[in-house]
């Protein structure tokens, strides 16, 4: 418990669970987008998948990753064809 006492005290924070869910919920619809897009060779799953895999790591907020997720969603429902 002091090791988290330490890192709270430096700025660091271990991510909450709504969080975690969101980065592997998200992580795996866009590696299944990714193998379709690749399957099929339609870039636009490919990549919309691609940008669904990294983008938690550039996202801090777990609402704004829920918002970023979301509209990948639904730009990958729409370019699904």
């Amino acid at each position: 418990m002091e090791t988290l006492d330490t890192l709270a005290s430096t700025g660091l924070a271990l991510p909450s669970p709504a969080y975690l869910l969101g980065v592997i919920l998200f992580s795996m619809v866009g590696y299944a987008a990714y193998r379709y897009g690749k399957k099929a060779a339609l870039p636009y799953p490919k990549w919309i998948g691609v940008a669904l895999m990294l983008y938690p790591y550039v996202v801090s907020r777990t609402s704004a990753m829920y918002l970023v997720g979301g509209a990948l969603c639904v730009a990958l429902y729409v370019f699904r064809a």
